[in-house]
């Protein structure tokens, strides 16, 4: 279950602005609220994307970010904002962002259905 989302409406994003197929669910949706809090800014949003690298052959990245580049695909997770680049959407799209907190595992994981391989730790896919 996820966060209803509605595409973002600031200034930088109407009209222009294209939604992304990333789905965050509450439980992430949760967690990144509670760790924009702890740094007291109101101007970042959670930025997901690929880049070359890692053993299978691309490497998520997943970090706050203040910066609005062009061609950023936008969608509004019940105040959330989740920032795709224009490179990276077709690797994510459809891809679910999560939030474990268990005592084998706790941080975000990316359930990806683009994903054909991934490594042992997860981290990178091809």
């Amino acid at each position: 279950m996820s966060v209803q989302d509605t595409q973002a409406t600031t200034p930088e994003t109407t009209d222009a602005a294209e939604s992304h197929g990333v789905i965050l669910t509450d439980v992430a949706a949760g967690k990144v609220k509670s760790l924009l809090e702890q740094e007291g800014r109101d101007d970042l949003r959670l930025r997901i994307g690929v880049q070359p690298g890692g053993c299978s052959g691309l490497i998520y990245q997943l970090y706050f970010d203040e910066r609005a580049l062009d061609g950023d695909l936008v969608r509004d997770f019940g105040g959330v904002e989740v920032v795709v680049d224009r490179m990276s959407a077709p690797y994510l799209g459809g891809a679910t962002i999560d939030f474990a907190d268990t005592i084998e595992k706790q941080g975000f994981t990316i359930d990806n259905p683009n994903a054909g391989s991934s490594c042992a730790c997860g981290d990178s896919f091809s």
